[in-house]
């Protein structure tokens, strides 16, 4: 099995906000829970999670990678049960990566004008 499922901003650990971020909801999580645990119970399943690499915050760009998460988020798939993340500029493969490796790969995926960025933030995670 593959599944898809959207998202609003995922941290460089790897976790996933799909409906409130930041204190400001802005959808229902439905079945995004089902369609990344499913995937988990055999090896040869897929969870694909996508999302754009940036969004426009009141005129601003704003990367949809994120060092860590604004408060009053609501992390709907915690980063142990997250598999591959993909943008318009690549895949990130998680599953099994360190902190720190995450956050590298993640990097590797986001907008350009953000990577730099979010190495430097990624290098303040504790060292694996």
């Amino acid at each position: 099995m593959v599944t898809i499922n959207g998202a609003l901003a995922v941290d460089l650990a790897g976790q996933v906000v799909a409906d409130t971020i930041g204190g400001t909801q802005f959808s229902g999580v439905g079945g995004h829970e089902d369609f990344v645990s499913g995937p988990g119970l055999d090896s040869s399943d897929r969870s694909l999670i996508c999302l754009p690499s940036t969004t426009m915050v009141n005129g601003i760009l704003t990367s949809r990678i994120m060092g860590i998460l604004p408060s009053g988020s609501v992390v709907s798939t915690p980063r142990h049960q997250v598999d591959t993340i993909i943008t318009e500029f690549g895949v990130a493969e998680l599953e099994g990566r360190t902190i720190r490796e995450r956050a590298h790969a993640l990097a590797a995926i986001a907008h350009p004008q953000f990577r730099d960025e979010l190495l430097a933030s990624g290098e303040s995670w504790p060292q694996d």
